[in-house]
């Protein structure tokens, strides 16, 4: 596609020259696109209504549009993630595993941008803000691709933001934002290999297997969260009620939302009905195995397809298990790799359950709440990555780079 293309010889000029420029000037380009974001906040507001607006009237779920809504406090923690990212170290010209050779060889390895990086997501135009910014500092330009529900508000951010980098002396190519919302543009971005070097999907589980299934630019592949919070026979019970409902009902429609609930069945008869009862008064529908229904009549008989499901509402799956490897057992099999916690006054049930599971973030009597680039001090996230390799859990500044090979002699050959 052609507006594709010219992004993306845009995007790799600006690449060459973000690459190269030093700590202060990318800091003081996010310092200003964070002014910005103060000063032009009622322009994107006004935008991001229209997007929900127009939601509304497609019928879009009230998840999503809680995903797509944007308010003066929402854009004031955009500015201060943007801040932060500010505040960090610099990972660009770190040399690290510095090292002789016999022969006289010093060889170290650089750390370096990626290039130009790819984003595709979905309603969530905050992320508009949060990839231009850490792509900025860790020296990379991007091409963002967002969702036609969020096209507005994010058309309205990247515009403040390639505003600021101009006011700061950088391309405003630095950041670009596909105009193109069909399905044609986000195939066509996935196969960019001339212009792209990576490429990141952020969205649902059906957008993040289109991205793996047909990209031929490498892609790096971000997760969808069916997160477990498992409570122990030795659990403090009003610590895990306050757990549970903080993981479940304090944002339901995110990905480190809590989706399933464990319990053991030593405090299953107990625990069950105080805890069901107050998801219950938050306006969670419980969905239950055969002793969970019998517990609390009211539950919803689960059916096999429901351990595996994200929900990213106010639901909640519930299941009873004999003992804590049963819990381990059944989240490996049907967690997404994301975020899980155990709630448990066990030290050894506790480093148990961390050895055990298989995932970006592994808790013990803490919310999964807390899997973000913004809790973890990384200021924002480009995502949280459930993949193996390169980088894993909430990807900050270093998830953005590579390194090479810097070797300097004095006249050796071979």
């Amino acid at each position: 596609m052609e507006e594709l293309i010219t992004k993306g010889q845009s995007a790799k000029k600006a690449a060459a020259v973000l690459g190269t420029a030093g700590t202060n000037t990318k800091n003081a380009a996010l310092h200003k696109i964070a002014e910005a974001f103060s000063k032009k906040a009622h322009f994107i507001l006004e935008e991001n209504q229209k997007d929900i607006d127009s939601a509304r009237k497609n019928g879009i779920s009230e998840g999503l549009i809680d995903r797509l809504t944007l308010n003066a406090s929402r854009i004031d923690g955009m500015a201060e993630g943007i801040r932060q990212i500010a505040e960090l170290p610099d990972p660009i010209g770190e040399v690290t595993g510095e090292f002789k050779r016999p022969n006289g060889l010093h060889i170290g390895e650089m750390r370096v941008p990626l290039g130009v990086v790819g984003i595709i997501y979905e309603a969530r135009p905050n992320v508009t803000a949060d990839a231009a910014a850490l792509c900025i500092k860790s020296g990379n330009a991007c091409i963002l691709r967002c969702g036609k529900e969020a096209h507005k508000s994010s058309m309205a951010i990247t515009k403040v933001i390639r505003e600021a980098l101009s006011d700061a002396g950088l391309p405003a190519d630095c950041v670009n934002l596909v105009e193109d919302t069909s399905r044609e543009s986000a195939l066509a971005l996935m196969k960019l290999n001339d212009y792209l070097d990576v490429i990141i999907p952020r969205g649902g589980a059906g957008l993040i297997r289109s991205v793996v299934e047909n990209a031929t630019v490498p892609a790096i592949e971000t997760g969808t969260g069916n997160c477990h919070v498992y409570v122990d026979k030795s659990a403090d019970l009003d610590m895990a009620e306050r757990i549970i409902i903080n993981a479940k009902t304090s944002r339901p429609s995110v990905c480190n939302s809590e989706e399933k609930l464990l319990v053991h069945r030593d405090i299953a008869e107990e625990f069950l009905p105080r805890i069901l009862t107050a998801l219950t008064e938050k306006s969670v529908e419980i969905i239950g195995d055969e002793l969970v229904c019998k517990v609390f009549p009211s539950a919803t008989p689960a059916t096999s397809d429901d351990w595996g499901t994200e929900y990213l509402d106010l639901k909640i799956g519930v299941k009873v298990v004999e003992t804590i490897d049963e819990a381990i057992a059944h989240i490996n099999k049907y967690g997404s790799r994301h975020s899980e916690a155990i709630i448990t006054e066990s030290y050894g049930n506790s480093q148990k359950f961390l050895e055990s599971i298989d995932a970006a973030a592994v808790y013990v009597n803490a919310s999964t709440r807390f899997t973000d680039g913004f809790e973890f001090g990384f200021g924002a996230e480009i995502g949280i990555s459930t993949q193996k390799i390169h980088a894993r859990g909430p990807m900050g500044l270093k998830a953005l780079t590579t390194t090479k090979y810097i070797v300097r002699g004095n006249g050796q050959i071979r």
